[in-house]
């Protein structure tokens, strides 16, 4: 049974517990463009608090160590670092994970895709920039070619022949082309890989759920009967990808997110201890109600905000 948050005596000894932090960001951090009241004051405690080693030279530094890991595809980690920047929250690029960059360096570093061959993009701006940092060429995504809600044929149709995966995402802008010309290239050839950032099936907006990057691949998996290889949270691709970068100890690693089946079951997965908020996807309901699920957090607590409370102890 999950731990309930809620005095002061409780979230400091969360503090004490545990010097890496992992976030996820909407619906944990912020709606939209609004940040959740007092995830700004929590974060900026985090890095006063505490101290960790070093893993290359054993020096201690203070504050514990947050890292910020999102499903979220849309941006890249310098956009978000800009986002993080315009809400007044302190973070660096290196401390920015997302599905994004997590599916282009398993396209370079594990696939080891070819410079000469191509991945196929339904998705947005963030995946695009992602690839271009680790060298990976692509087609779709934002061209306006494929951004049109002209009808589609395949007979106007000329596939790239270098195109050796299909790679989606959240995509605001989807259409018909775009699922036209994917089915396509993985249709035609068995051995185009089939790639989402990930599987979320919502995503959490400042004015309320909106269709995730699961519900924008579902088309895809339904017209192919084939699943794809998932990215981003719960998979264990996207802490692998963390795991070559940052040194930290799962005992005293906390994942805080508002989703069972993606923050909470990565967490898990991982060997970390996880922390629950419901300001985002997740409800009372579904973790105390007659269908509740089967996913159990380590703690819970209304909100991210609720760590103010560990100042006054």
């Amino acid at each position: 049974m999950a731990v309930r948050l809620s005095a002061a005596e409780h979230y400091e000894a969360l503090l004490n517990k545990y010097d890496t932090w992992m976030f996820d960001c909407d619906g944990v951090l912020w709606h939209g463009d609004r940040p959740i009241e007092g995830a700004v004051q929590v974060l900026d405690m985090l890095r006063k608090r505490g101290k960790f080693l070093l893993c290359c030279d054993n020096s201690i530094t203070p504050g514990k160590r947050l890292l910020f890991v999102t499903n979220n595809a849309t941006k890249s980690r310098r956009s978000y670092k800009t986002k993080f920047d315009q809400l007044g929250i302190e973070a660096h690029v290196d401390e920015v994970y997302g599905s994004a960059y997590a599916a282009a360096v398993y396209i370079s570093s594990v696939m080891k895709l070819p410079k000469d061959k191509k991945v196929y993009v339904i998705g947005m701006s963030g995946i695009e920039e992602e690839l271009r940092e680790e060298g990976v060429s692509y087609v779709g995504g934002t061209d306006p070619a494929d951004c049109t809600l002209e009808p589609f044929s395949l007979a106007d149709f000329t596939p790239d022949p270098d195109v050796a995966a299909v790679l989606c995402g959240l995509d605001a802008m989807i259409n018909y082309t775009k699922l036209a010309k994917a089915f396509h290239y993985l249709q035609r050839d068995p051995s185009c890989r089939f790639l989402v950032t990930n599987e979320d099936s919502t995503f959490p907006s400042a004015h309320g759920l909106l269709p995730g990057a699961g519900a924008i691949s579902a088309p895809l998996r339904f017209a192919l009967n084939r699943d794809p290889l998932s990215i981003g949270k719960p998979a264990k691709t996207m802490l692998d990808c963390i795991q070559a970068k940052v040194h930290f100890d799962p005992k005293r690693t906390i994942m805080i997110g508002d989703r069972l089946n993606t923050d909470i079951l990565f967490g898990q997965a991982g060997g970390l201890a996880t922390l629950l908020v419901l300001t985002g996807v997740t409800t009372e309901e579904d973790i105390a109600g007659p269908n509740a699920s089967t996913i159990v957090p380590d703690y819970v607590t209304p909100s991210i905000g609720d760590l103010r409370l560990a100042k006054s102890s």
